[in-house]
């Protein structure tokens, strides 16, 4: 019967989408008088609510990206029991794809008040392939996906809200439509190097973004709903914008802790000091766990921001939630901890499972009942 559901489901999105995709309007000028939070947010670098900086909550956004597995699992348990001044468990989003993935551990996540979000099911090369996504492609890999992490790892589809497309390849509108019919909140693979200083804060696409177009091709249909979290670039040692923390060229040794502590301050300071748009530190764990002075400077880093009054570590849903109703320090600080139902995770170990895909046989670990083969695009639950 579960299985039905799905199926329904989906067919019931499918018709959806279409109808929208007939609708679409090119983007116009933003006018700020009709265009009102909660629901609509022009593109900008002015705070929400009219706030001062000082009385702005500093957000920070710790995203890890790619397979949870038993490889990169440690690491993530360290960051477990963390908390913000206010007495909060910080929020970190974990943007998990598919291939790899031991969904027993993304169940562990999830109740441990980590965010799950989706970033595809293949995760597949060449970068063309995302650039040149349709809407279809982006339904298969991520409205598809957000069913197969929900089924397999056992938790709220409700709660899977992000996604990320790899590469931070940009998909034009089809990415954003599919937001739409999926149930998707927020999206955050596009990166701006111009908005850095002032940085610039999440926004909805109802009207045309000011944002730079890095990975082009960007949106430039009209599409109410979604929400843009953008991705403020840091600053390497020589002035060069970096998406991710490990994709900055020009940075400290390796072994370098003090530096490595400092590189990450300068760059936090410069939104800390300025407008205070959400801070994000996007990185994937391999810098962290095989480098034990960065991971030492990474601590030393987590414990000043979880010292500061006016700084909270956030998932993206969390930030989004903020844009909706901007809060002062004060406020945001005396509203209730997120709560979370614990979703049951009766492990399973498949395999082996052949795939469709490859003459590789897969393992998996997941919370429900095995699949028959390996889930790929086209059939995400492997019947």
């Amino acid at each position: 019967m579960k299985w039905a559901v799905v199926i329904f489901t989906l067919l019931v999105a499918s018709a959806i989408a279409e109808e929208a995709r007939r609708n679409l309007n090119l983007a116009t000028e933003c006018d700020e008088a009709r265009c009102q939070l909660p629901r609509c947010r022009c593109s900008g670098t002015d705070i929400p609510g009219g706030l001062n900086p000082r009385d702005t909550p500093q957000l920070v956004l710790l995203t890890f990206d790619d397979g949870v597995n038993t490889l990169n699992i440690e690491k993530y348990r360290s960051l477990y029991g963390r908390r913000n001044r206010d007495g909060c468990p910080i929020g970190i989003t974990y943007f998990v794809n598919h291939e790899y993935t031991n969904y027993k551990l993304v169940n562990e996540l999830y109740n441990n008040g980590f965010e799950i979000a989706l970033h595809s099911i293949t995760h597949q090369t060449p970068q063309s392939y995302w650039a040149g996504a349709t809407y279809e492609t982006m339904m298969r890999e991520f409205g598809h996906q957000r069913w197969q992490m929900s089924y397999f790892a056992n938790i709220p589809i409700n709660t899977i809200r992000g996604m990320r497309i790899p590469y931070l390849q940009m998909s034009g509108n089809s990415s954003f439509q599919v937001m739409n019919t999926a149930g998707l909140t927020y999206d955050s693979s596009w990166p701006t190097s111009q908005f850095v200083n002032p940085g610039l804060w999440p926004y909805t696409l109802d009207y045309a973004s000011t944002q730079d177009c890095m990975m082009p091709p960007c949106p430039t249909a009209s599409i109410p709903g979604p929400w843009v979290l953008p991705m403020v670039t840091w600053t390497d040692m020589r002035g060069f914008p970096c998406s991710y923390v490990d994709a900055c060229i020009f940075r400290p040794d390796d072994n370098d802790e003090e530096g490595w502590f400092r590189f990450m301050m300068n760059n936090f300071e410069r939104q800390y000091r300025g407008n205070r748009a959400p801070f994000g530190f996007y990185v994937h764990e391999w810098l962290i766990s095989t480098n034990p002075a960065i991971s030492r400077a990474f601590t030393r880093f987590l414990d000043l921001l979880n010292s500061l009054h006016d700084v909270f570590m956030v998932n993206g849903s969390e930030a989004i939630e903020w844009m909706r109703n901007p809060m002062t320090v004060e406020e945001f600080a005396r509203k209730p901890c997120r709560q979370r139902i614990v979703a049951p995770c009766i492990p399973r170990t498949c395999g082996p499972l052949s795939a469709e895909h490859t003459t590789i046989s897969y393992w998996m670990e997941v919370c429900t009942e095995c699949p028959n083969v390996y889930p790929w695009i086209d059939n995400p639950f492997g019947r």
